[in-house]
C-alpha cells in the first residue's frame, strides 16, 4: 500500500510537471515547492516505485496485446471467411478447415516448407483450404516485395499458385529476370503483368496482409494458422497432420 501511495502521489506530481492540464482548477492552483522536493525526495528515496510502475505498465500492456492477439485468431476459426478476403486459395472450396499460409517468397525456411505443405495438401485438399497470406520481411530480404508483387499480378490473370511455386522453385533466382521469365513462361499478358505488379492495388493488399499478421503477433515466418491453431517454422508433415487431427475432431 505505501508504494501504491507514493506512486500515485509521484504519478500526479509528474502530471503537473509536464504541463499537462486537466481543468482550470489544476492550472491555477500549481504543485508548491515544498511539495515539489518531497515528491523528488521520494523518488530518490524509493527509485523502485517508478521501476515498479514501468513493470506494472508494461505487464499490462503485453495482457491487452495477447488479448487482441487471441481475438484476432478466434475469428480466424469462426469466421475464416472474412480473414481469407481476396488472397489466393487452393483445396477445399467449403473452408471448413482452412490453413492460412503467411509467407515471404525470399525466406529459406518458407521454401523448405512448401514439400511438406505440398504432401500435406495432396492428401486433405478435399477437406482443406490453403489461404497464402503475403509477408514480405523487407528488411532482410530486398526481393521479397518484388517477388510478392509479381505473384499477385500472377493472381490477376489466374496463374497465382503455379507463379508461386516457381518462385520457390527458384528461389536462387529471384530478381526481374526471373519476374519475367516466368510470367511468359506461364503465358501472362505481360502488358498487364507489369501494370498490376507496379500498381497501388498490389501495394495495399500486400499491406494488408502484412498488417492481419501483426494483429496475430507475427514476428517471423513462414507462420501458419488452422482454425485457430497456430505453428511456425520449415515444419515436419508431422506437425501439420497433428493440428489437423486436433481441429477435425
Amino acid at each position: 500500500m505505501r508504494v501504491l501511495f507514493l506512486l500515485s502521489i509521484v504519478m500526479t506530481t509528474c502530471i503537473s510537471l509536464s504541463g499537462c492540464t486537466f481543468s482550470d482548477k489544476l492550472t491555477n492552483n500549481p504543485i508548491k515547492p515544498e511539495l515539489e522536493q518531497q515528491v523528488l525526495q521520494i523518488i530518490r528515496d524509493h527509485p523502485e516505485v517508478i521501476i515498479e510502475s514501468v513493470q506494472a505498465y508494461q505487464q499490462e500492456q503485453q495482457q491487452e496485446k495477447e488479448a487482441s492477439q487471441q481475438k484476432t485468431l478466434q475469428q480466424f476459426k469462426n469466421n475464416p471467411q472474412e480473414q481469407i478476403g481476396e488472397s489466393p486459395t487452393f483445396g477445399s472450396t467449403a473452408q471448413k478447415i482452412v490453413l492460412f499460409e503467411f509467407s515471404d517468397f525470399q525466406c529459406p525456411f518458407c521454401a523448405k516448407a512448401q514439400e511438406n505443405l505440398k504432401e500435406f495438401m495432396d492428401k486433405h485438399q478435399d477437406r482443406v483450404t490453403l489461404v497464402f497470406k503475403h509477408l514480405p520481411l523487407t528488411n532482410i530480404h530486398p526481393q521479397a516485395n518484388p517477388a510478392a508483387k509479381a505473384a499477385w499480378a500472377a493472381q490477376q490473370q489466374g496463374k497465382f499458385w503455379e507463379y508461386h511455386d516457381a518462385l520457390f522453385e527458384q528461389q536462387d533466382r529471384l530478381g526481374e529476370e526471373l519476374y519475367l521469365e516466368v510470367a511468359n513462361n506461364l503465358g501472362l499478358n505481360i502488358d498487364k503483368f507489369n501494370s498490376d505488379r507496379q500498381s497501388e492495388a498490389a501495394s495495399i493488399s500486400i499491406e494488408t496482409d502484412i498488417q492481419l499478421a501483426k494483429k496475430i503477433g507475427v514476428s517471423g515466418t513462414p507462420f501458419f494458422v488452422m482454425n485457430g491453431e497456430t505453428f511456425s517454422g520449415a515444419v515436419k508433415l508431422s506437425q501439420i497432420e497433428e493440428t489437423f487431427a486436433k481441429v477435425s475432431q
